[in-house]
């Protein structure tokens, strides 16, 4: 049975899993290091996890198997998620395949080198869009069907 493994600290689109999942009857699993304000369902698991460093992470990549989605920004999470064989989804719709991960992180950490370097400034991508919101939507819609 598929469920839904959502890394929810920063998640910009908890409400559009929740319409997939209402939609579905799957069970999803909010994973984060505080406690989320959720409507109560017998559908939604909200998983806050022990303090420290990829806590939330560790709790998803435990439990997470290849029939599951996975909804993260975390690039090495998505890889470990990936490697047991899940679908993998960015917050914009992206999946993150065997074939992409590898980029995904050489991107990742030679962005963190140059900033950690001063050679870069910043380090924010783009603002979330409505455009973002819908492609994930659609995204994860197909993600579901496809697993069902």
């Amino acid at each position: 049975m598929v469920e839904l493994y959502i890394d929810a600290d920063a998640c910009p689109v908890k409400d559009e899993a929740l319409k997939v999942i209402a939609r579905h009857g799957i069970r999803v699993h909010f994973v984060s290091n505080q406690w989320l304000r959720l409507p109560q369902s017998q559908l939604i698991n909200v998983v806050v996890a022990p303090e420290g460093p990829d806590e939330a992470d560790n709790w998803i990549a435990e439990h997470i198997t290849d029939q599951d989605i996975c909804v993260t920004g975390d690039i090495p999470l998505a890889d470990r998620c990936i490697k047991k064989g899940a679908c993998v989804l960015n917050h914009n719709g992206k999946e993150f395949t065997p074939d992409s991960i590898g980029m995904a992180l050489a991107t990742r950490d030679l962005m963190t080198h140059l900033r950690d370097s001063g050679q870069m400034e910043g380090g924010g991508g783009k603002s979330f869009s409505k455009n973002d919101r819908s492609s994930f939507l659609s995204a994860l819609e197909t993600a579901v069907q496809r697993l069902k």
